[in-house]
């Protein structure tokens, strides 16, 4: 077994482990076959992650980070007018749970799992960023003035179920794009004020 002379090995195995969840889940991820992957000993992985659990979290951390970032660069990408702010949001949510199904059910399981090591504020960011897109709304009278959180449930609810139906081969993965549409002009007319 090569001895561990690698630079940046927390970064590999965590690519390595990602990639592998996608393929073959959660279940079969190993802290021994990701070193032999990675061309380094069957210990070296012990210096990052204590266990495959502390490997998993790190892993729904990440996702988090990489969710949150990626539902920002949408919004701010798609410039000042509430629906089009809304639609980006929305899109890169469903890109990532359709793209990367089994990291986002890591992340959701890690974060309710008894002990998780999750940072709090890594897991919320991206139901934040939700949030605060429906306040947004709210204070330009796109929607009514509700509660923020439960509206946000709503839409995460939402966004949730049309990636389970694409995921789960109900519906085919090309109306995708057809059916976000109709999702978003039913969640602002649903919450829109009287």
């Amino acid at each position: 077994m090569p001895a561990y002379h690698h630079g940046n090995l927390r970064t590999t195995l965590l690519a390595a482990a990602e990639r592998s969840l996608r393929q073959h889940g959660a279940g079969q991820l190993s802290l021994r076959e990701l070193a032999r992957e990675a061309g380094v000993s069957h210990a070296a992985p012990r210096r990052h992650f204590a266990d495959r659990q502390a490997l998993l979290d790190a892993l729904a951390e990440a996702g988090f980070v990489r969710l949150g970032a990626e539902l920002r660069a949408a919004i701010d990408a798609a410039g000042e007018q509430f629906r089009l702010r809304l639609q980006a949001m929305a899109a890169a949510h469903l890109r990532f749970a359709t793209e990367d199904a089994a990291l986002l059910e890591l992340m959701f399981a890690t974060k309710h799992r008894p002990g998780a090591d999750l940072p709090g504020e890594v897991a919320a960011a991206p139901i934040e960023l939700m949030q605060n897109l429906i306040e947004e709304g709210q204070a330009q009278g796109h929607l009514a003035p509700d509660d923020p959180e439960r509206v946000g449930v709503v839409l995460f609810a939402t966004l949730q179920g049309i990636a389970a139906l694409i995921n789960g081969n109900l519906i085919p993965a090309e109306s995708l794009d057809g059916i976000l549409a109709t999702a978003v002009d039913q969640f602002i007319r649903g919450a829109r004020p009287d």
